[in-house]
């Protein structure tokens, strides 16, 4: 009988003014095209979401120390940690609350407010003038920025079933090009006083407040963004479906297979929804770890088992990083989710990184040369493994729940998620303020313990991509 209806009411012309309804007749009449308008938007939008945070990396640890928070050289990655915490703290507060409010009035509204809460505090907190106003404003941006929840279920709204998988991996592509730019916005152009003397002046609003130009250069970039979300078409359905129109409606959903599915039932009782949250927690709190050790680990001096290099030197391997993730997922990771398939690419991904992730503590033998290709090809192999474990999670998460509760889903596991990223800065400053303390000790000295730390935790995320731990969403019928 599906079979029958299917031709006529593909064809039907839906609710007439409902975005979601105009945005089911484009796909049904696209189908194999590729929304490229749609999946630009997602593109800008969330790297003027992700600059505020990448932007911070290279100069947190200078930033603490000018602050004079930290009473010796040790503790200031412990106090760093709390900086970039602070943020995640925000966003995990609200959001689900962000989510639901996605699924209430639509994605726009809410995608619109979050890129002008990044242009307003996130030029605040470039002004910060105390580590205390620096950790509140970032709590604020981050409580502000409900973006990540409606974001993903916008990529799979706009996109055919074929194409999902391309648009949850360019929310990784743009967090790749914020990971060229924000590193190199952060390591450039702060402290412009010491580093371009002859072009700003110490008595220049910019010797005042030292970190303040970077952040002027991400609110601008977010400004142009904010301006852009005009042109952004909404996709959730905005009215309610009479007795007569349901089969329309049912036409219209089947792609997702969701119509009297299981899965319109609670999330708490959608098990294949549930049991990807602790995979994407454990590899998440791997990830903000990882790049906060990274950070403090390379810039800490030789004599702490560090790598002794600049905001500058930093801020070029993250941008490296971040090239080499862009070429990636452009290129490459369209191919390794076809031949692997969504969990298998996962798990083989967060195998090989453990790998990668153990030679780290070797490189402080290296010098010159050796240890600027050692550093600057693990981070690029490491960037592109994290970015296919977590594409692979959140398609399983998306395809999990139907549209009514993919804005909500998101929204949770989005405070799930930045839970875990809250916990993980401070985590990974107090383990390295610990680490720095035990340059001396028999069983893994120095930074030693700190990766391997950080490689229990990616076995974790691992362990839980496995039955019993992971349960497969039934296929669309």
């Amino acid at each position: 009988m599906g079979s029958e209806e299917a031709p006529l009411l593909l064809s039907a012309p839906g609710v007439e003014g409902c975005p979601g309804c105009s945005m089911d007749r484009r796909k049904a009449s696209s189908k194999g095209r590729i929304p490229y308008k749609e999946l630009f938007f997602v593109g800008i939008t969330t790297l003027a979401s992700s600059l505020p945070i990448t932007c911070l990396f290279p100069f947190m640890y200078s930033m603490v120390r000018d602050f004079y928070i930290a009473k010796t050289e040790e503790d200031i990655g412990f106090y760093a940690g709390f900086l970039a915490a602070s943020y995640m703290v925000g966003r995990a507060i609200t959001a689900t609350f962000w989510g639901i409010l996605a699924d209430r009035i639509g994605r726009k509204p809410v995608i619109t407010f979050s890129i002008l809460s990044v242009v307003i505090f996130n030029t605040l907190f470039g002004l910060s003038a105390t580590y205390w106003m620096a950790i509140t404003t970032r709590f604020v941006l981050g409580a502000l920025n409900g973006l990540l929840a409606p974001i993903k279920a916008y990529c799979i709204e706009v996109c055919q079933i074929e194409h999902q998988a391309l648009g949850l991996s360019l929310v990784n592509t743009a967090w790749a090009l914020g990971l060229i730019v924000g590193p190199a916005l952060g390591g450039f152009l702060a402290q412009p006083t010491e580093k371009y003397p002859h072009i700003f002046s110490e008595d220049s609003v910019f010797g005042r407040f030292p970190y303040l130009l970077p952040c002027l250069s991400v609110s601008a970039v977010a400004a142009v963004v904010l301006i852009s979300c005009t042109w952004l078409p909404e996709t959730i359905h905005k009215h309610t479906v009479p007795e007569k129109g349901t089969k329309i409606v049912k036409a219209f959903s089947a792609e997702e297979g969701c119509w009297n599915s299981p899965r319109r039932k609670s999330l708490l009782q959608n098990w294949p929804w549930m049991s990807t949250m602790l995979p994407y927690c454990f590899f998440s709190l791997h990830d903000t770890a990882y790049s906060e050790i990274l950070s403090l680990w390379a810039v800490s001096d030789r004599k702490y088992g560090g790598l002794n290099f600049s905001t500058k030197d930093i801020g070029e391997v993250l941008a490296m990083a971040g090239a080499s993730l862009l070429v990636y997922q452009l290129i490459i990771y369209r191919w390794v989710h076809k031949m692997l398939g969504t969990v298998n690419s996962s798990r083989v991904a967060s195998a090989v990184s453990i790998v990668v992730l153990a030679t780290y503590p070797f490189m402080t033998y290296l010098s010159g040369v050796k240890l600027s290709f050692a550093l600057y090809s693990a981070a690029m192999m490491k960037s592109a493994l994290a970015t296919t474990i977590i594409t692979g999670i959140c398609l399983l998460q998306n395809n999990a729940v139907c549209q009514e509760q993919r804005g909500t889903a998101n929204g949770i596991s989005t405070t799930a998620m930045s839970f875990f990223k809250s916990i993980a800065p401070v985590g990974a400053g107090a383990l390295f303020s610990w680490a720095q303390k035990r340059q001396d000790a028999t069983f893994l000295p120095d930074d030693q313990v700190v990766f391997v730390v950080l490689n229990l935790v990616q076995l974790l995320g691992l362990i839980f991509t496995f039955e019993p731990f992971l349960v497969l969403p039934a296929l669309p019928e």
